[in-house]
């Protein structure tokens, strides 16, 4: 008598295996130079859907510490190719504008109503400061998902068409989390090496502008770059920061 072998077993079988296959790409403790890992991280990822590739950095910072809290936006020259949905909060007199420049959903008060129900359907949100007074309530929703718009990050502005534009080309913001470490992702697999490179200098470079003057010793620690299920790649930070 045959017995019906699950479907989930073979699934986990072809994902060992092509675990397997990508680390034996990946040469052990070894330090690869940013295009190196940029051309590797191409032939390790066997998903099935366009990757996302995400750059990993390890800070000589202590986060606790306000004066060492490291975070920031970046326009990556070749965006990250992922379809951005972007709300925009703003008066009517700004609608068009908000709509013009790509935004996905504009509006105001009805937006608000659907967020304080639970929506966020969404990835980031472009305001106007004359609303922040109706927006900051959001808070406790949109807060713990890192969607709450922030002049810092240049989305609580007057200049709605060019944030929304920005945001559509590619503007993407960061912060150091609690371990020291800044998390983004940076292209999909499918984009060249080349471009893949441009962006992770672009980041970087990004990030080294932010130094804290309180952060001593070594700033940028360790550098990893992956892809979507992949192993990651340990890149060596000079062959990063000397362009």
């Amino acid at each position: 008598m045959l017995l019906a072998v699950p479907a989930t077993i073979f699934k986990m079988s072809r994902i060992t295996k092509n675990k397997k296959l990508a680390q034996e790409k990946l040469e052990k403790d070894k330090s690869y130079s940013l295009s190196e890992a940029a051309a590797l991280v191409k032939e390790i990822s066997f998903t099935k859907f366009d990757a996302s590739v995400d750059m990993d950095v390890r800070l000589g910072v202590d986060p606790r510490k306000a004066n060492q809290m490291v975070r920031g936006v970046v326009s990556l020259p070749h965006g990250t190719g992922k379809e951005v949905r972007v709300l925009a909060l703003v008066t009517p007199d700004k609608e068009a504008e908000a709509k013009e420049a790509g935004a996905d959903f504009v509006g105001l008060d009805d937006y608000i109503e659907k967020i304080k129900g639970g929506w966020t359907d969404f990835d980031v949100v472009i305001t106007m400061p004359p609303v922040m007074g109706k927006v900051g309530p959001l808070g406790r929703v949109l807060g713990p998902r890192g969607l709450m718009p922030n002049p810092k990050s240049g989305t609580v502005t007057m200049d709605v068409g060019k944030a929304v534009g920005e945001v559509k080309q590619g503007k993407i913001d960061f912060k150091v989390d609690k371990f020291g470490i800044i998390h983004a992702s940076i292209g999909k697999v499918s984009f060249s090496a080349e471009k893949i490179v441009d962006n992770a200098h672009e980041f970087i470079n990004t990030i080294i502008k932010l130094k804290p003057t309180a952060a001593k010793g070594t700033y940028v620690k360790s550098i990893y770059l992956s892809s979507t299920m992949s192993p990651g790649i340990q890149v060596e930070p000079k062959s990063v920061t000397d362009k």
